[in-house]
């Protein structure tokens, strides 16, 4: 078991633009969509045929000169003139007219046929792919289950049962095809739902539907649009097809039934089967062409503008008023150790294995943090530090098991003795606002598809129920805090212009923005160089004694330890093995584990010589 989620970072694609900045504070601007819809030159062909036929369509009722099945006996199967543009069918109808209609009720059906897919498939796919779980198992079977069945001879059920109705039958093709948004959705999902600045976005207190609609979406958002300018086209073929199969309405003007009509005076009049198969494959091109370039133009860089302002005390009340319902229910912690901040007891971590049996990884753990009180919890990689610091946060993997033990923060369970999971309802309430983490990996935890200022922005209108303006002028403050030249420069760049000192600051900014009585600090200076760590240590240290906020240092570094800590906690095989101050542990370590880790540390060595200082010596010579 790795001591920490190994992630790649999500970068943005190279040659993205630089973002702009508008007048309004707190709003970052990139060129449009559309403006870069227009820079694409298959994006404008596509976008002015759909735009014609949709205009076409809309006003059928103007520009065709006869009703969709007015009929001229007279003139029947009559070839293009002052008339009749296009000629006439065999029943003496004008093709151009039929056209028109036939638009309509095609593209209206087909648009019905994507919608039912996308409010079907979505929200499915978006809930499997984050919670996982029994709903996901549930939505495979019934995936499975309409998956295997014969979609044409369905569609042909329905027809003997309801009759000739476009709509019924779009709408259940739309049932039928919508696994395809489901797993789409579900497998992009799951691929960022372990990404660090989603759990990022969990510890600053924003709630699951937040997460999911902001920062999990916006991954799904090009693939959805791709399926659905391809599912689109492919409603419109299955629609014409049942028609052309004399499965439709022939009351009603498709161009289905215009090509069923071509195709019996295929030899007399071919004309009447080209425009409706002209009008088809144009349309379904012409979809599938600016599918491609919304994609591109949303990957490309995306216009990003913050919404406008929620108040939130309502939702505030009403948290507060579930807590405390939720403290009365919750049995009493242990006594005498009310005054704690963090009380951990006894705790177990482990992980179901193939055979039944649970793996341990953390194992008989107790320790206590009090405020303004920082302790650190020092071991090797694998000795179980970052997992006993995520079941605090309630960062553990849905596989995680809480096999013994307690965790209590500030005289309420946030594990109670006998439970196998974190209470992720009573976590959500203190993570934010109460509880907050700075990860190890700065650029894996701050989201690529928003700006840093949106970022600190969103936490404090949310848990704090401030105005976005007082969250602006908080965080330019913050950011100013922490030791950032240039706050309105940061406020309003993306991740991935800045560099990795700068974001382990903005992370550290967003840590204490919601003035949180607990910090977990994971590894905050693994990644930085050592003169960046020098300042970020004494970050913590200065905002330790100002704010008076308890802190959890986990690191492997004992340097680290004696430079920042009170007591510090040293773990090893995910067991506690040695507890007490650091001026204890650092000169008279008790456990020979200890020993060995003050001793690896390099201070105080001799340096190293050259191997073969002969050659060396030849060399200079």
């Amino acid at each position: 078991m790795t001591e920490s989620v190994e992630t790649s970072a999500l970068t943005p694609p190279p040659g993205s633009p630089v973002p702009g900045t508008s007048g309004q504070t707190g709003t970052v601007v990139r060129s449009s969509a559309f403006k870069r819809i227009l820079k694409n030159p298959l994006g404008v062909v596509a976008l002015v045929i759909l735009l014609g036929v949709i205009l076409l369509a809309a006003f059928a009722n103007v520009l065709a000169p006869f009703d969709q099945n007015f009929a001229n006996i007279s003139k029947t199967l009559a070839a293009p003139d002052g008339v009749n543009i296009l000629g006439t069918d065999s029943s003496g109808r004008d093709v151009w007219s039929r056209l028109l209609y036939g638009a309509q009720l095609t593209l209206l059906s087909a648009l019905l046929c994507a919608a039912v897919a996308i409010l079907i498939g979505l929200p499915a796919g978006l809930v499997a792919g984050y919670y996982a779980g029994k709903f996901e198992a549930v939505a495979n079977w019934i995936v499975g289950i309409l998956m295997s069945l014969p979609g044409l001879i369905v569609l042909m059920t329905i027809r003997s049962a309801f009759g000739p109705s476009v709509w019924i039958a779009m709408i259940a093709f739309g049932v039928l095809i919508s696994p395809s948004y489901f797993r789409l959705v579900r497998s992009a999902v799951q691929s960022v739902r372990n990404e660090l600045y989603v759990d990022a976005a969990r510890v600053s207190g924003l709630s699951d539907v937040r997460i999911i609609s902001r920062h999990i979406f916006s991954v799904v958002r090009a693939p959805i649009i791709i399926q659905t300018a391809a599912i689109t086209g492919v409603a419109i073929a299955i629609q014409s097809a049942l028609e052309f199969l004399g499965l439709g309405d022939p009351a009603k003007a498709t161009w289905g039934v215009m090509l069923s009509e071509g195709f019996k005076n295929v030899y007399l009049t071919p004309s009447l089967l080209f425009w409706p198969a002209f009008a088809m494959a144009l349309t379904i091109g012409a979809l599938v062409l600016l599918g491609n370039a919304v994609r591109d133009a949303l990957e490309d860089g995306e216009k990003i503008r913050h919404r406008r302002k929620k108040t939130y005390a309502a939702r505030d009340a009403a948290a507060a008023s579930a807590a405390k319902a939720a403290r009365k229910t919750i049995a009493a912690v242990e006594a005498g150790t009310e005054h704690h901040l963090v009380k951990v007891t006894n705790l177990g971590v482990g992980y179901p294995q193939a055979d039944g049996s649970i793996k341990k990884v953390v194992d008989d753990v107790s320790f206590h943090v009090d405020r303004g009180e920082i302790l650190g919890i020092v071991g090797e990689s694998g000795s179980g530090k970052s997992q006993t610091a995520f079941s605090i946060l309630g960062l553990l993997p849905d596989t995680a098991r809480i096999v013994a033990g307690a965790i209590q923060f500030d005289g309420q369970y946030t594990v109670a003795p006998g439970e196998d999971k974190v209470n992720q309802s009573r976590l959500s309430k203190l993570r934010g606002k109460r509880i907050s983490y700075i990860p190890q990996e700065p650029m894996s935890n701050l989201d690529p598809a928003f700006t840093i200022g949106y970022q600190l922005v969103t936490p404090m209108v949310r848990v704090l129920g401030i105005s976005k303006a007082e969250a602006t002028t908080r965080a330019m403050k913050l950011l100013s805090d922490v030791g950032i030249v240039n706050p309105e420069r940061t406020f309003k760049a993306y991740p991935h212009e800045v560099s990795g000192g700068m974001a382990q600051r903005v992370l550290i900014a967003g840590a204490i923005s919601c003035e949180p009585d607990l910090i977990i600090a994971d590894e905050p200076t693994t990644a930085l160089d050592v003169t960046v760590q020098a300042d970020v240590l004494d970050l913590i240290r200065d905002l330790q004694r100002r704010l008076g906020v308890g802190v959890i240092l986990v690191t492997h570094n004992f340097g680290v330890v004696a430079d920042l800590c009170d007591r510090v906690v040293v773990m090893q095989n995910g067991r506690l093995v040695e507890e007490g101050p650091v001026r204890e542990i650092l000169h008279e370590p008790k456990e020979r584990y200890t020993q060995t880790l003050l001793a690896s540390m390099l201070e105080g060595k001799e340096p190293m010589t050259m191997l073969v200082p002969s050659m060396a010596k030849e060399n200079v010579l």
